[in-house]
């Protein structure tokens, strides 16, 4: 069937869906991204402080390092996550269902089905979520972190080629790398280039010998870097079942309401509907 452009209308329907989909989405993320946050960060208070900190302390840390643009923080990560991770839910579901009632009369979808569904779309929505969700998280978690002041380095870009990866704030210690130096040259090197592989951990130069904290490398090039590709998947395994989870609930839980509105309508119906 063709529109008045000249184009299917069935293209016309999908664009159509799709931009009020999107935005519906970027609407409700904008919205809810303020109380996330807080959530986030209360959370993380209540794990890693000896003193727990309540949510009247949260909101003040926050303000205090980040003001009102602190609420935000993460957002567009959270939006590139949730287009991508819905638009997936439902596309997976829609897929096996139709899958489901191929070659069916009724085209009825069981309970048992719409939760199968579910539990796969799911799956596939924790898969591409979850690096969004790290990007989001790091910098909702660096948004009450005070910024580090930059010094200046003394030590020069050609010494150190990989200078270029200390993340803003961090800088070369050489009075400590040179004590690390003559402490590993009394060992007998079994690695033929143990400096250089020391190197290859931009930390090493910075004198402290611990790795940044996680809220400290935010871009996903940094994080690939330091950590690897399989960081951005860190934390998978509880996102798929909560996922999961939920998908399976949902979808089953929708079919089992919208089978028993369409039977309360077709009471006393004459012919019954099919």
């Amino acid at each position: 069937m063709v529109g008045g452009g000249g184009k299917p209308l069935g293209d016309s329907v999908f664009a159509g869906h799709a931009a009020a989909g999107a935005a519906a989405i970027s609407a409700s993320a904008v919205a809810v991204h303020p109380l996330d946050t807080v959530k986030t960060l209360v959370q993380l208070g209540a794990a890693g402080q000896k003193q727990k900190m309540g949510l009247r302390q949260v909101v003040d840390r926050l303000m205090a390092a980040s003001g009102p643009a602190g609420f935000y923080s993460g957002i567009g990560w959270s939006i590139m996550g949730k287009l991508p991770g819905l638009g997936a839910r439902f596309g997976t579901y829609e897929l096996l269902t139709a899958f489901y009632k191929d070659g069916r009369e009724d085209n009825y979808v069981y309970y048992s089905e719409a939760m199968l569904a579910g539990i796969a779309a799911g799956a596939v929505e924790a898969f591409l979520c979850t690096p969004f969700e790290l990007f989001k998280l790091r910098n909702q978690v660096s948004s009450v972190v005070p910024s580090r002041p930059v010094s200046p380095a003394n030590v020069a870009q050609e010494s150190f080629p990989l200078l270029s990866k200390l993340l803003p704030g961090y800088v070369p210690d050489m009075r400590v790398w040179s004590n690390t130096v003559n402490l590993l040259s009394d060992l007998s090197p079994k690695h033929p280039d143990m400096l250089g592989a020391l190197k290859q951990h931009p930390w090493m130069l910075t004198g402290s010998g611990k790795p940044p904290l996680p809220s400290d490398v935010q871009l996903p090039s940094r994080v690939i870097s330091l950590e690897g590709w399989c960081a951005l998947w860190r934390g998978l395994r509880p996102g798929i079942a909560r996922d999961c989870v939920f998908g399976g609930m949902f979808f089953s839980t929708w079919q089992f309401i919208h089978t028993a509105m369409l039977t309360w309508k077709a009471v006393n119906m004459n012919p019954e509907p099919r």
